[in-house]
């Protein structure tokens, strides 16, 4: 294998398909990107054997086609350090290290054999479908904060894709709070399709989205979802479990409803928040009309005490919620204004955009 490419046109599969790889894995192969070289075009994959990136991109000269595959990490770190617009020329030696030559630069690496590389096989029945690209980064952005980390109902542990006729919905839930986005979409599919994707196939995939209209094409498998766009192949094994019954934890018939500035409540909560119980995290809010006061306190005595304007007409409520949880949703959702319904001092918080828009969230309260 033998053959030369410009630094920019590999840095930035690389620095993508190197997101991938596994430090702390079992496979020494698997700290390593697979490097394939055929006719002008040079395709890198990494893989933790849950998650597998693809990227192509063009050399600018190939003297002889092979595969090989090169520590991540390093070959990564290499190409940073090197100055901009420079061309490396990569070369596999006799005793199977590549050499990597830029300019007066020149760095030996150790390889493996890319037939020990391992691939996620393809799975049956597989569906395809094709939507935006800022149609999917939308729907994983407004959600991703909901995903639980380390839960041992492990299908929480990431987020749920459900694709019908003419939507697609994401859904992610911790068990505390629950955050679900609806998109219109014209998916050419007769009945419901759900998938769970882990969390690290949720960072990984929209990292390689943008918020325009260039299609990503999905294929939706049994135990396995791929997506093609632009450059990058993605492929992620899903979470096999099933994911609760989201629709019966949105609130229903809440009869306080109140309308607030989202910036100046997002401020609001996160002054008091510095004076909560660092564990508990929790927050008294004193909803009367036309103003909400945000109370936190902490077991050394101190306390922190702010007043909110807000359009609110109805009975006063007492009622506790972990800070980060408001703070999250309203770091999200996209209005200047955010509309929050609340039932008592025992039933979970809506919030969402005055009128409803394509996300809602809900949180559960917390006893102060």
């Amino acid at each position: 294998m033998k053959f030369s490419i410009s630094r920019e046109a590999l840095l930035r599969p690389l620095a993508l398909v190197a997101g991938v790889v596994d430090r702390r894995n079992t496979l020494p192969v698997l700290s390593n990107v697979l490097v394939q070289v055929e006719q002008d075009q040079v395709s890198l994959t990494g893989s933790d054997l849950e998650v597998e990136l693809v990227g192509r991109t063009i050399a600018s000269h190939v003297d002889q086609p092979g595969s090989i595959t090169l520590p991540a990490r390093k070959l990564m770190d290499i190409c940073k350090s090197l100055p901009d617009m420079a061309e490396l020329q990569f070369s596999l030696e006799e005793n199977d290290r590549v050499v990597l030559r830029s300019g007066r630069s020149r760095f030996a690496l150790s390889t493996l054999p890319s037939a020990e590389f391992p691939s996620i096989d393809d799975s049956e029945s597989d569906i395809e479908l094709s939507l935006p690209r800022g149609t999917l980064k939308h729907l994983i952005d407004t959600s991703a904060f909901a995903m639980a980390q380390q839960d041992v109902r492990y299908y929480l542990n990431g987020m749920l894709l459900e694709f019908s006729g003419n939507m697609v919905r994401s859904v992610a839930t911790d068990g505390h709070r629950l955050a679900m986005c609806t998109r219109p979409v014209e998916t050419p599919l007769s009945e419901t399709h759900k998938l769970i994707l882990p969390r690290k196939g949720v960072t990984e995939l929209v990292r390689l989205l943008d918020d325009g209209d260039d299609p990503v094409s999905l294929t939706l498998g049994t135990s396995h979802v791929r997506a093609h766009t632009g450059d990058f192949t993605f492929t992620s094994k899903l979470v096999d479990g099933k994911f609760p019954d989201y629709d019966r934890v949105v609130p229903r018939g809440g009869d306080k409803v109140l309308i607030a500035d989202r910036a100046g409540l997002r401020q609001s909560l996160s002054r008091a928040s510095i004076l909560s119980n660092e564990k508990y995290r929790g927050v008294r809010l004193y909803l009367e009309e036309s103003s909400l006061k945000v109370m936190a306190n902490n077991p050394e005595q101190e306390e922190a005490e702010e007043y909110v304007g807000v359009e609110y007409s109805g009975q006063s409520l007492e009622i506790g919620f972990n800070v980060s949880y408001l703070i999250d949703v309203l770091s999200v959702l996209n209005e200047d204004r955010v509309q929050i319904t609340l039932a008592d001092s025992s039933s979970s918080a809506l919030l969402e955009e005055p009128g409803g828009g394509d996300a809602l969230y809900v949180v559960m309260p917390m006893r102060l």
